[in-house]
């Protein structure tokens, strides 16, 4: 299991997504299927048996997909950089993730790359398509931009001081005369707990909203662990919300959640013990949850 784990929001629309991405990604799949029970359906105004959560793999990385309907809208404020080893695997990808959707940057060679293109598809999702292999094939992209312009280095830094295994792999910078203020990131990767991310400034006036459309799952053993990601990632400006859910203070978002809650989920005798229980909490209570599953 990844200690990381991206959740992507779809307007109901989750088969779908998933079906294209699993036929596009080598070394891809479908997981667990959750669907919505009587209660979580009366309280999201979904469907009772429509699909919720679909667990999958691309290209060997774990990812969840949501189905929540029109609350969050995706938007290009957090992508998904891919680095492909081959010229004929960036124009497979173009092609199948930029059909029907919107090409943001086209597919062409730019002073960074030989070959690269920035899409978002017909879902909403945005993909950096780039030339170039790396250990990890896909890593968020985080922008920062409008109010969070500058805050890029000071994200990344955050952010490492606070999980384990992390640290910030490399940072170049914007020069004089370029399309940005000299000295904001033009592009840091860094890793936490092993899975790597990007980000970088951009001066831009973008239109988009960063929404909680793209969270990131972290898969606590405790509730030590628990408690440190919360308390951590909400405070200083950030905002608390429900179900474990919570907003930094860059207004990304994040699921603090105990990494048995998928077992838990999963198996039809425990799932609406412990799905009504977090319905009623804000950070996770391990032990809460823990009885709930051993009660049903």
């Amino acid at each position: 299991m990844q200690g990381i784990t991206p959740c992507i929001w779809f307007n109901n629309n989750i088969e779908e997504a998933v079906s294209l991405y699993t036929s596009l990604f080598e070394n891809s799949s479908t997981g667990n299927v959750m669907r919505y029970g009587k209660e979580a359906a009366q309280a999201t105004g979904q469907q009772e048996g429509a699909v919720m959560t679909i667990v999958f793999t691309l290209a060997g990385h774990e990812f969840m997909g949501l189905n929540g309907g029109p609350h969050y809208k995706l938007t290009p404020a957090i992508s998904f950089f891919v680095n492909c080893a081959t010229a004929e695997e960036v124009d497979k990808l173009w092609e199948g993730l930029s059909k029907d959707g919107m090409a943001l940057m086209p597919l062409d060679k730019y002073p960074f790359s030989e070959k690269f293109g920035w899409c978002q598809d017909k879902f909403g999702v945005s993909w950096q398509i780039n030339l170039g292999a790396r250990p990890q094939k896909i890593s968020p992209f985080v922008m920062f931009y409008d109010k969070n312009h500058g805050k890029a280095e000071e994200a990344m830094t955050f952010f490492v001081s606070i999980f384990e295994h992390a640290k910030v792999e490399s940072a170049m910078h914007w020069g004089p005369d370029q399309h940005d203020p000299e000295g904001t990131l033009m592009l840091g990767i860094f890793t936490l707990d092993g899975y790597e991310f990007r980000a970088m400034d951009s001066a831009y006036k973008h239109e988009f909203p960063l929404t909680g459309a793209i969270s990131f799952f972290v898969n606590c053993e405790s509730q030590a662990e628990i408690d440190h990601y919360w308390d951590k990632l909400s405070g200083s400006g950030g905002k608390e919300s429900m179900c474990g859910w919570l907003e930094d203070r860059y207004g990304i978002s994040w699921q603090i959640v105990p990494a048995a809650l998928g077992k838990w989920m999963e198996n039809p005798k425990t799932a609406a013990r412990v799905h009504h229980a977090v319905m009623q909490m804000r950070k996770l209570d391990y032990k809460t949850l823990e009885d709930a599953a051993k009660s049903a």
